[in-house]
C-alpha cells in the first residue's frame, strides 16, 4: 500500500478579481516523500502560485492541501509550520542586502527554539559545505549570482526542512552556476531525504527531476502527466 504523500492538493483554486482571473482552477496533485518535482509549463499557468499555496505565503479560493495527511486548514500558526517544514530558495535570492551573508543565513531561526551557538554553528557549517567559507562577513552585493544562490540555499536548510520549495532558482544564472546549484540541492536531497518541489523553465533542470508535471491554465496537461525522468 503507497504511504500517504508528503504533499496532496484536491481541487485546488486561487481566483482573483472576484473570480475572472484563475491562477489555479480544480487542481489534484501528489507529491510523495523524497520526490524532486519539477513544476513546468508556459508563463501565466499558475506555477508560482502553487508554490505559494504549498509554503503558506497565499491562501487558496477552495479546495486543500495536506502535509502527511493533515490539511492546512488545522495549521494554527503558519509561520511556525514554515519554520519547521518549508524552505525556500527564489529566483532572485531574496537576500537582506544590509545583512552579512551569515546573518541571512541565520535569518529562519529568528524565534526559533535552537541555542544561538548551534545556529551559528550550523549556518557556518552549511557555508563551508557550500564554498562560502570565507564570504560570511561580506554583504550579498560582494557575491555573484552563483554564490548569492548558494547563500540562499543555505539559508533554506537551516531549520532541517522537509521540503524544499524552488521557484527558478537557476533562472538568472549561467549554466555553470545553475548546474552548481542543481548539484547541490539534489546532493542534500539524497542525504537527507528531502523533497524537493521546483518550477522551472529551464529543460536541462527538469530533465534531473525524478517527476515531471506540467501545468496550463491552472490545471494540469493531462498530455504532459507525470513521468520518470531518465
Amino acid at each position: 500500500m503507497a504511504s500517504e504523500p508528503i504533499i496532496r492538493a484536491e481541487k485546488l483554486a486561487l481566483h482573483f478579481d472576484d473570480g475572472d482571473a484563475k491562477a489555479l482552477d480544480g487542481l489534484d496533485l501528489q507529491v510523495q516523500e523524497g520526490d524532486f518535482l519539477a513544476v513546468v509549463g508556459p508563463s501565466g499557468c499558475g506555477k508560482s502560485s502553487l508554490l505559494n499555496l504549498i509554503g503558506l505565503l497565499d491562501a487558496p479560493t477552495s479546495g486543500e492541501i495536506y502535509f502527511r495527511g493533515k490539511p492546512y486548514t488545522a495549521i494554527d500558526e503558519a509561520s511556525l509550520f514554515r519554520r519547521r517544514h518549508i524552505g525556500f530558495v527564489f529566483q532572485s535570492f531574496h537576500l537582506l542586502p544590509t545583512l552579512t551573508v551569515l546573518d541571512n543565513v541565520l535569518v529562519p531561526t529568528i524565534s526559533g527554539t535552537w541555542p544561538p551557538r548551534s545556529h551559528r554553528a550550523l549556518a557556518l557549517s552549511l557555508l563551508a559545505r557550500l564554498g562560502l567559507e570565507g564570504k560570511a562577513r561580506q554583504l550579498p552585493a560582494k557575491l555573484s549570482g552563483g554564490e548569492r544562490q548558494r547563500v540562499a540555499i543555505a539559508r533554506s536548510l537551516m531549520n532541517h526542512p522537509d521540503v524544499i520549495l524552488a521557484d527558478e532558482p537557476t533562472g538568472s544564472l549561467d549554466s555553470a552556476n545553475a548546474q552548481q546549484v542543481l548539484d547541490l540541492l539534489l546532493e542534500f536531497r539524497k542525504e537527507n531525504g528531502l523533497t524537493v518541489i521546483m518550477v522551472t523553465h529551464d529543460r536541462d533542470v527538469s530533465a534531473r527531476a525524478s517527476r515531471v508535471v506540467r501545468l496550463r491554465d491552472g490545471k494540469l496537461d493531462q498530455t504532459g502527466e507525470w513521468r520518470e525522468s531518465a
